[in-house]
């Protein structure tokens, strides 16, 4: 959610600050801004609206000379989308800028404290207080001005600042969001995503909670919140900027959708050797195994959808009861967890605001927790005492397609390695998953190779809301599949179970209702058709997904889009494919922003 980027060397900061604020587009935003220093003053130009607008007016940054700087893309919360709300803002003696990710949860009480102070407001921004504490702690050090405001706020933040007496300075801090400082030769950066510095260094320091730093163009000094100087470990990036390209699609989206058969073999391949799933990073025994009576998996969005379907291999492989909670209502509901919980927290950023006060909460009751996260070096992956790492690579359309098939693909090689480390799966089976396991990259491309009809179905399928249905793995499929639907078309789009229908849903079918129903689950087949026969009979027009050969499904469906046939249990990872075309499919008929959808953030690190 926003993202903000830093810049000190000996070349122009603007251009550089506008490529990176570009790369951190995806995040989420509706206005940005930029701050340079130049000849002891500070430089500010922004904007609401694209990039694109902030661009023209600085002439891809040419109208603002100097050096140092900060840059922000704003996702609006407290106050509209307006060029006065934008960041950066500015101390009323014109000395601080400052930019800042997050929410000041205390912010109403500071606010009335400066302005009784005789501090004047220009924004409805919880930031404007942080840059008015700055000036009013400010006694010629400025590190120091730093420590006092960061000590006053309440929440969550990180910022970046500049001050016109230290003109070569940068300052970062850090606290409940993501930071990670670039590292170049003569020229050093920050910003809230790595895809922003890729393209200029590969070295990084990811920032811990309630550190600082001061970046100057030839040093990078770190600090903990008592002003004591840290020594960070310099990591290396190990993508390219490539990777971040579209590649020749037009859409991040379609790129991604299309990445799953590589980024799934990325997730498998490494934990598979000889016929034998090994989980590097987590290090469990039997015997605490034996000690776990509940598993709980918490999450956000996607991640949670992605739970949901990863509750049907756990329970079925590995007979332990899962619990799958919403992040954002486990971590206020007293959770029924303790030492004998396993707990398991997905998230792609793994900065999810939400999901890691949950896994706070749930740690804090005694229980183990295993990250399932893409980004190395994030804050789940650190607070978790175990972490299996997705390889996703980078995901950079808000709505995530790849993101949520590694995290299946993840959670289906803790059920097998759980149920064998249990001894609750024979040799036989455990091989023939497994192999099944192994085979899922290599079908997940023959679902998209058999599916280039999609563009016509969904011309057919976008004109009205949309309802999906589905039975055990294929609800969980439904629900994902209803939210991508959302996400990037704008569609009213609800999933339901199946069999809850004649619970109230049914009275919503009328004459050419739409109705996406997925029917991969064979031993629910029947129960699924009978769905469709009482929608149809109703007037719905029926979209069916199904595995290929199923004929019964083709005798009943208006449409039908296929999938190879693959073992139930992981059959989501198939049939969620040609959802996510789909609903590309939809957007695009409509001329939707389909990388950079509405009101949507990638990483919400903001309650």
């Amino acid at each position: 959610m926003c993202g903000i980027v830093g810049f000190t060397g000996t070349r122009a900061a603007a251009p550089v600050l506008l490529h990176g604020l570009e790369r951190l587009e995806y995040r989420g935003y509706d206005s940005a801004g930029i701050a340079v220093l130049h000849d002891g003053k500070i430089q500010v130009e922004k904007v609401s609206g694209r990039i694109a607008k902030l661009c023209e007016k600085t002439k891809d940054g040419s109208n603002v000379p100097g050096s140092v700087g900060i840059g922000h893309t704003r996702w609006a919360t407290h106050g509209a989308p307006t060029d006065q709300n934008a960041h950066p803002h500015v101390s009323n003696d014109g000395r601080f800028a400052v930019v800042h990710n997050g929410i000041i949860e205390n912010y109403l009480e500071l606010r009335k404290e400066l302005i009784r102070d005789g501090y004047v407001f220009q924004s409805e921004t919880d930031t404007e207080t942080i840059v008015h504490l700055l000036e009013l702690y400010y006694d010629g050090d400025v590190k120091a001005a730093v420590m006092k405001t960061a000590a006053r706020l309440e929440g969550s933040y990180a910022l970046g600042i500049v001050c016109t007496d230290e003109p070569d300075a940068l300052f970062a801090v850090r606290e409940a969001s993501p930071l990670i400082l670039g590292i170049g030769v003569g020229e050093n950066y920050f910003a809230s995503d790595v895809t922003a510095l890729v393209s200029h260094t590969k070295n990084v320091i990811y920032l811990e909670d309630g550190e600082f730093a001061r970046l100057m163009p030839d040093s990078v000094t770190v600090y903990d919140c008592t002003g004591r100087e840290l020594q960070k470990k310099v990591s290396r990036v190990t993508w390219s900027v490539e990777a971040a390209e579209k590649g020749g699609y037009e859409h991040f989206m379609l790129k991604e959708i299309m990445e799953q058969p590589a980024a799934v073999k990325a997730a498998l391949a490494p934990r598979i050797h000889d016929g034998r799933i090994k989980l590097d990073g987590f290090e469990i025994t039997s015997e605490e195994l034996k000690d776990v009576n509940k598993i709980v998996i918490t999450a956000c969005g996607s991640a949670y959808y992605a739970g949901c379907s990863g509750r049907y291999a756990i329970e079925r492989l590995c007979r332990i009861p899962v619990q799958v909670e919403l992040a954002s209502e486990l971590r206020y509901a007293d959770p029924m967890v303790d030492d004998h919980t396993l707990v398991l927290v997905i998230s792609q950023s793994g900065e999810t605001a939400d999901t890691i006060a949950a896994l706070k909460e749930c740690r804090a009751r005694g229980a183990k927790v295993i990250g399932v996260v893409n980004v190395v070096g994030s804050t789940i992956a650190k607070l978790a005492d175990h972490t299996l790492y997705t390889f996703a690579g980078p995901e950079i359309a808000v709505a995530t397609t790849k993101g949520y098939t590694t995290q299946l693909a993840v959670l289906y090689l803790f059920a097998l390695y759980i149920s064998d480390k249990l001894g609750r799966i024979d040799a036989e089976s455990y091989a023939a998953l497994v192999k099944e396991l192994q085979h899922l990259p290599r079908k997940i491309q023959q679902t998209i190779d058999m599916n280039w009809q999609l563009p016509n179905v969904a011309s057919r399928y976008s004109s009205h809301s949309l309802f999906f249905i589905g039975r055990n793995t294929d609800y969980a499929v439904a629900l994902e599949g209803a939210l991508k639907m959302k996400e990037i078309s704008y569609l009213h789009a609800e999933s339901y179970a199946a069999g809850e229908l004649k619970h109230g849903t049914i009275a919503l079918i009328e004459e050419n209702q739409p109705v996406i129903a997925v029917c991969c689950n064979e031993a629910l087949m029947d129960k699924t058709l009978s769905n469709i026969v009482e929608v149809k009979a109703r007037g719905a027009k029926v979209l069916a997904l199904s595995f290929k050969g199923n004929k019964k499904i083709v005798s009943q469906a208006d449409d039908v889009i296929f999938i190879p046939r693959a073992e139930t249990v992981f059959s989501a990872a198939l049939a969620v494919v040609p959802l996510q075309l789909l609903a590309y499919y939809a957007a695009k008929e409509k001329g939707c922003d389909i990388d950079k959808p509405k009101n949507l953030a990638k990483s919400v690190t903001v309650e």
